[in-house]
């Protein structure tokens, strides 16, 4: 489907839907486009190098997924390197930090923008960061934040100048927590949760 027009090709899964429902047959799709999965499935095998690496209802998959290949498979294309202390909070990487090494991986359309310099933490993953890049999508604005030698994606209502100092705020239930290991991705970003 991914050649036809948005419009044909939103209407075409609602009637792929319905009329395989009507019929009750079982139909095997497959698609590298995570709306398609989503909306069509009522159950999803998630593949990695040819191996399922999850299957689940469309739901379990979105909201909890079992790996960071999986969790980037459904959106949550953000990536940032921390450490997880013995209490369970997260805190930035750093040579005077020890605790379990973690990637913490959120979907752009949950991270929030705002002017200004993070407040107080509130149990949010929050960072500063600037402005990089600003594309309007219609419902707001999304944005590419520079922070310490991370990119991350977010998104606001109002519009907010490139190289503006801004605050990247994410809610802590929208966080996909992974360990790492002893390797430290590209683009860890200083954060506070």
């Amino acid at each position: 489907m991914s050649n036809l027009d948005y419009k044909v090709r939103i209407e075409l899964r609602h009637e792929l839907r319905a009329l395989q429902r009507r019929i009750g047959i079982t139909a095997v799709y497959v698609t590298h486009d995570r709306e398609e999965a989503l909306t069509l499935a009522d159950r999803i095998a998630v593949l990695d190098a040819g191996r399922i690496a999850q299957y689940g209802t469309p739901e379990e998959i979105f909201h909890r997924p079992a790996s960071a290949f999986v969790a980037g498979f459904m959106g949550a294309d953000n990536v940032l390197a921390m450490t997880r202390l013995a209490d369970g909070s997260l805190a930035p990487v750093s040579p005077a930090t020890s605790g379990e090494p973690v990637t913490v991986h959120f979907r752009s359309d949950i991270a929030r923008v705002s002017a200004g310099a993070p407040r107080a933490s509130s149990g949010e993953l929050q960072f500063a960061g600037t402005i990089a890049q600003t594309l309007y999508v219609g419902q707001g604005y999304r944005y590419r934040v520079q922070s310490d030698g991370a990119q991350v994606w977010a998104h606001a209502d109002a519009k907010i100048d490139e190289g503006a100092a801004v605050s990247v705020v994410v809610p802590r239930d929208a966080l996909l927590v992974f360990s790492r290991g002893s390797a430290l991705p590209r683009g860890t970003a200083a954060a506070s949760v």
